[in-house]
């Protein structure tokens, strides 16, 4: 349970950056009203939609591919979540793309959403080798990406963008040190 959990965060933590960079860019009428609830509202369900559903898309590609790679697939998951986490690192030290975005509309979201959640159809891969129920890992990644979107743009709208990359970096970190974790039990099996 404790890797699901974990898995979880991290793979919210790109939402959770985006929604940063978005909810810093809310704007706020001079007597204070922000659209920033419907905004993180709207985070929330585009990002917690699509990290839930992209992992199924994984896990069925792992199941349909897993007689082929029993003896080796703790090196698969190892090197997937090793590339998806060093992506996450290298992306946490570089420009994020909401910061060309001045306007949220729908489409936006959507295209937000999908290249956030492409990284979880690759990890949506490991889900077999964790002991915990797919289907329920993916339900539980959903609803942690959602609660981490509309905290991101809460903390974005009054902190600024400055948590927006240490988040996807600890994101990165922790996909790696789960990669590692199934080698390493992988290996002593």
């Amino acid at each position: 349970m404790l890797e699901v959990l974990l898995l979880s965060l991290a793979l919210s933590m790109d939402a959770f950056a985006v929604s940063i960079g978005l909810g810093a860019k809310v704007p706020c009428g001079i007597n204070g009203s922000c659209s920033r609830h419907s905004l993180a509202l709207k985070a929330g369900i585009f990002f917690g939609f699509f990290q839930a559903l992209m992992p199924f898309f994984g896990y069925m590609a792992g199941v349909g591919l897993m007689q082929y790679i029993e003896s080796f697939d703790h090196f698969v998951a190892f090197f997937l979540l090793l590339a998806i986490g060093g992506k996450m690192i290298y992306e946490g030290f570089s420009e994020g793309v909401e910061e060309t975005i001045s306007k949220v509309s729908n489409k936006i979201m959507l295209l937000l959403a999908i290249a956030t959640s492409i990284d979880a159809a690759a990890a949506g891969f490991t889900l077999q080798l964790l002991d915990f129920n797919p289907f329920a890992s993916m339900i539980l990644i959903g609803a942690i990406t959602f609660a981490m979107s509309y905290l991101g743009v809460q903390l974005g709208a009054r902190s600024g963008v400055w948590l927006e990359n240490k988040a996807e970096i600890l994101g990165g970190i922790v996909l790696v040190g789960i990669g590692f974790k199934i080698l390493i039990q992988g290996i002593g099996a």
